[in-house]
């Protein structure tokens, strides 16, 4: 496929804000006006999407940002059907760059007579017509094996590493790197390898879903500050759930390092009201009004790292690179120390 001039970017509503700073980033990096595309989308008065693309883009490689979370069904088909214009207008290639990917806890069938939604979505984006996949840290890694294109998975682990030789540089023979549950245990050894911390785990029994009936941690915790590391946030019952055990268990703080900040219902209150000193999620999902005020609330940029995904895939060059602190500090601009 010739390449074209520069690649172009356009969004739908999920989070324009990311979108925007991408595009921003990217301009930077290539030093030309990298801007998003000029898209109409709106509803009608019964709900259904219509979306209109302004400008040429025959032959072009276009490059959809959408996060696919609250609301995630219009949110998905936002990102369906902009890829279904797209394509009928020539694009030359469609990439979905799904910052958050929603349904991607439905990836197996727990119990009889359920679906495998993650599935069911991954067959919708490549029948509307994307050719390759951009996301960051997928519930399950299997996912990308339900899709027959390219899937890009970057990680946020590198990310949170910089952040906390940044913040805990004075004290990282202190730290201790806690999965909350026994399926993110590989999650949470990647970054506990990337700081060379020990690990721990918090081994939870669900009575159903939502609630948790027993905590153990496997580990001792005892003087540590720990850090808990997972894929989402939901209504962070686990989560402060399982800070109040590491604290029982005789750790001295406890921080969290969450990538997908869904954040639904009581979940800002009682991250507010809980035991945790802080919670440092990333900008995948908008941040609300509410999660910017929370004073142990932070959030930390992804757009440097999916600027330079996208070009990466734009030039055909290695998008791996970028799970390396050598590669990924100069991208963020020396805001956190690469050693």
């Amino acid at each position: 496929m010739s390449r074209t001039s520069e690649p172009k970017l356009i969004s739908g509503n999920a989070n324009m804000p990311l979108a925007k700073a991408i595009a921003r980033r990217m301009s930077l990096h290539r030093g030309v006006n990298v801007g998003l595309v000029e898209t109409r989308v709106e509803r009608f008065n019964d709900g259904e999407i219509f979306v209109e693309v302004f400008e040429n883009v025959r032959g072009e490689d276009m490059f959809i940002i959408q996060s696919t979370s609250n609301p995630a069904n219009d949110n998905l088909m936002e990102l369906l059907i902009m890829a279904d214009a797209l394509r009928r207008s020539s694009a030359a290639r469609v990439t979905a760059v799904l910052p958050y990917f929603g349904y991607a806890r439905q990836d197996r069938r727990t119990k009889a007579r359920t679906p495998i939604t993650a599935k069911m979505v991954a067959n919708m984006l490549v029948g509307t017509g994307i050719e390759r996949v951009l996301t960051m840290d997928l519930h399950a890694a299997q996912i990308q094996g339900f899709f027959d294109i390219p899937v890009d998975n970057l990680y946020a682990s590198p990310v949170f590493a910089l952040d906390i030789k940044h913040a805990f540089k004075d004290r990282m023979d202190e730290l201790m790197v806690v999965s909350p549950d026994v399926g993110g245990v590989a999650r949470a050894r990647e970054l506990a390898k990337r700081i060379n911390s020990p690990l721990a785990i918090v081994d939870k029994r669900r009575e159903k879903p939502g609630e948790i009936a027993e905590m153990t941690v496997i580990g001792d915790v005892t003087g540590k500050t720990c850090l808990i590391v997972d894929d989402i946030c939901d209504t962070a019952g686990t989560l402060c759930k399982a800070a109040e055990v590491l604290i029982e268990n005789g750790a001295k703080e406890v921080h969290s390092y969450i990538t997908h900040g869904v954040m639904s219902g009581p979940a800002v209150e009682r991250v507010t009201n809980s035991v945790m000193k802080s919670l440092v999620i990333t900008d995948s999902i908008a941040p609300t009004a509410e999660i910017k005020k929370a004073e142990n609330i932070r959030v930390v940029p992804t757009a440097p790292i999916f600027a330079q995904a996208i070009l990466n895939i734009w030039n055909g060059t290695s998008v791996s690179s970028l799970f390396e602190a050598d590669t990924l500090g100069p991208i963020y601009d020396g805001m956190y120390d690469a050693e």
